[in-house]
C-alpha cells in the first residue's frame, strides 16, 4: 500500500483519489481553501442558492463509470439526472429565436429549418456527421488513452472532413472554426450556434481549429444533463464517494513545495512549514507544479510545453435573486447571442478588452432546492471574457458595469427581468483565481487535435512519482474531461507506464 498525496480537492483530484484508493493506496487529499469541488461552486443566500461554475453535464457515462469503478453504488443512486430538453433556446441578433430538442437529430433539423428557412436544418445535419467523424478519429487520443508519447501526430492533420470550397481559383477546406460556420453553414445564425458552442467552453471560436466541431457533437451525441439540487450536487457525490473509500481530506492545508528525495517525489511541504512524506504525489498542472517544484525538468525533450495559463479566458457569473414565480414554458437555458459577435472578439483578442455586447448563458434550472419558495426564482448569467491579467476586474466599477451589460443582454431571453431583481453578486475571473487557483482566473480549454490545436502536457511527468491531474493537463478542461483525467492518472500509478487507457 503507497502513500498518496493528492495536492488540490478539484473533479479531476477526487476522481484519481478515489480509484487510487480503492486499488488499496492511502491516499491524502491536501486542499488549500474549505471545501472541495475546484470550480464546481454553489453561492448560497437568503434561501437562494447557485451553481458558479459549469451549469449543465456532457457525457456523463464518465461519472457514471467512476462510481461503477469505485463502489457498488450507481451514479443515479447518488444523484438524480435530468436530461435538459430543449438543450438550449437561442435568442439571435436579428431578434430570431429557435429552441432545440435535447440529442434529437430530426428534431434539431426540423427546428431549425421551421426557425431559419429550409435547408438550414440539412446543413446543420450535414455539419454534425462530419463532427461525429473528427470524434471517432480523436475520441480515443484525447480522452481515453494517456498523452501519446508521439503526440505530434496529433498537430499533423486537421480531423475535421471539411467540404471543398472553391476561393479565388482555390480550393480549400476549413481548418478554422470561423469557416465551417462561413463556407458550410452558410447562414450568420447557423454560425453563431457554431461559436458558442466553443464560447462555452473558453474556447476563441475565431482562432479555433475546425476539430472543435466535436464540443457541439459531443452534446448533440450524449445530451445534456441538469443535476437535481445543482451541479455542485455531483461535486458533492464524487467527495462522499472518496470518503468512503476512505481517502482523507485535509482542508485548509497550501501545499508550497513538493519534496523530492532521490531524484523522486517524495511527499509535500505546507505554508505552515510542515511536510508529509508520500510515495507518490499527483499535483495539480504543470504550470502550477513549477512553482512547487523549482528547477526541476517536468518534461523531457520533445514533450507537450505547458501554456501560460492567464493566455486563456475566464468567465464572469453574476447569479440573480428574483421575485416573481418562473412563468409556464421557460426553458433550463437560453443562449443570448452578442450583436456583433465578430467585433466584439476582435476586441477581445486586442489587449483584453472585455465584450460591450457579450454572448450571455441564462440559466433558469426549475429546482426549488434553488430558491426559497414558488414566488421566488434564481438564474444565473454567464460570459465569456479575459482572465484577470489580461482585464482589471478589481477597478472600482469594472465588473458591475459589465454586469449590467449582461442583466440587459438577458433581459431579451426573461420577460422583466431588471424589474424582478431583488439583489445579484458578480463574480469574476478574480473569484476563480482565488478559488481554483488558476492564473488571472482562466479556465482551461478541452484538448483539440490539429496544427493548431490545443494540447495539455501528459500526466506523467519527468520526475518519477509526480503526475498531474486536472483541466490543465491532459485532455484539458470541462467535466467530463476531469473525469478521464483522474482516471488516466490512476491508471499510470497502478499499472505504469504500460498503462494504455480504458477499454
Amino acid at each position: 500500500m503507497a502513500r498518496i498525496a493528492v495536492i488540490g480537492a478539484g473533479m479531476g483530484a477526487m476522481a484519481a483519489a478515489a480509484r487510487l484508493a480503492v486499488a488499496g493506496h492511502r491516499v491524502v487529499v491536501y486542499e488549500r481553501t474549505e471545501t472541495y469541488g475546484g470550480a464546481l461552486r454553489r453561492l448560497e443566500r437568503d434561501g437562494f442558492a447557485f451553481d458558479t461554475g459549469p451549469g449543465l453535464l456532457t457525457l456523463p457515462a464518465v461519472y457514471r463509470d467512476l462510481f461503477v469503478k469505485t463502489g457498488k453504488e450507481a451514479l443515479e443512486d447518488r444523484v438524480e439526472l435530468v436530461q435538459v430538453d430543449p438543450a438550449a433556446r437561442h435568442v439571435f441578433a436579428d431578434g430570431t429565436e429557435v429552441s432545440l430538442p435535447n440529442a434529437s437529430r430530426a428534431g434539431v433539423v426540423a427546428a431549425l429549418d421551421e426557425a431559419l428557412g429550409r435547408g438550414a436544418g440539412a446543413r446543420w445535419s450535414d455539419f454534425l456527421v462530419r463532427a461525429r467523424e473528427a470524434w471517432d478519429r480523436t475520441r480515443r487520443p484525447l480522452l481515453e488513452e494517456p498523452l501519446w508519447s508521439n503526440w505530434r501526430v496529433l498537430d499533423e492533420k486537421e480531423p475535421y472532413p471539411g467540404v471543398p470550397h472553391k476561393r479565388f481559383l482555390r480550393t480549400r477546406r476549413a481548418v478554422k472554426l470561423h469557416e465551417i460556420g462561413a463556407w458550410e453553414l452558410r447562414d450568420p445564425r447557423l454560425a453563431a450556434l457554431l461559436a458558442d458552442s466553443a464560447l462555452a467552453y473558453g474556447v476563441d471560436p475565431g482562432t479555433a481549429p475546425a476539430s472543435a466541431a466535436v464540443l457541439p457533437y459531443m452534446e448533440h451525441a450524449f445530451g445534456t444533463w441538469y443535476v437535481r439540487g445543482g451541479i455542485r450536487e455531483l461535486a458533492r457525490a464524487v467527495y462522499e464517494r472518496c470518503l468512503a473509500r476512505r481517502v482523507e481530506f485535509v482542508f485548509g492545508a497550501e501545499v508550497t513545495a513538493i519534496v523530492e528525495k532521490d531524484g523522486r517525489a517524495a511527499g509535500v511541504e505546507f505554508a505552515d512549514g510542515t511536510s508529509a512524506e508520500a510515495d507518490t504525489v499527483v499535483g495539480p498542472g504543470p504550470w502550477r507544479l513549477r512553482g512547487l517544484l523549482p528547477g526541476a525538468e517536468l518534461y523531457g525533450a520533445g514533450a507537450v510545453p505547458p501554456e501560460p495559463e492567464d493566455r486563456f479566458p475566464g468567465r464572469v457569473v453574476v447569479c440573480l435573486a428574483l421575485r416573481g414565480a418562473r412563468e409556464p414554458g421557460a426553458v433550463h437555458r437560453t443562449v443570448v447571442h452578442a450583436a456583433d459577435a465578430d467585433g466584439d472578439l476582435e476586441k477581445f483578442r486586442r489587449g483584453g478588452v472585455v465584450p460591450e455586447l457579450p454572448t450571455v448563458l441564462v440559466d433558469r434550472p426549475d429546482d426549488p432546492a434553488l430558491r426559497p419558495d414558488a414566488d421566488h426564482e434564481s438564474v444565473v448569467l454567464t460570459a465569456t471574457v479575459p482572465a484577470a491579467t489580461e482585464y482589471d476586474w478589481a477597478a472600482p466599477g469594472a465588473a458591475d458595469a459589465f454586469a449590467d451589460r449582461m442583466v440587459a443582454a438577458a433581459g431579451r431571453a426573461v420577460p422583466g427581468l431588471g424589474e424582478r431583481v431583488l439583489w445579484r453578486e458578480v463574480r469574476t475571473p478574480l473569484d476563480t483565481e482565488r478559488e481554483t487557483g488558476a492564473t488571472g482566473g482562466a479556465v482551461p480549454p478541452p484538448a483539440l487535435a490539429a496544427p493548431e490545436g490545443v494540447l495539455h502536457p501528459a500526466n506523467a511527468t519527468a520526475v518519477p512519482g509526480l503526475f498531474a491531474v486536472g483541466g490543465w493537463s491532459h485532455p484539458g478542461g470541462g467535466l467530463p474531461h476531469a473525469g478521464m483525467s483522474g482516471a488516466l492518472v490512476a491508471g499510470l500509478v497502478v499499472e505504469g507506464p504500460e498503462f494504455r487507457g480504458s477499454q
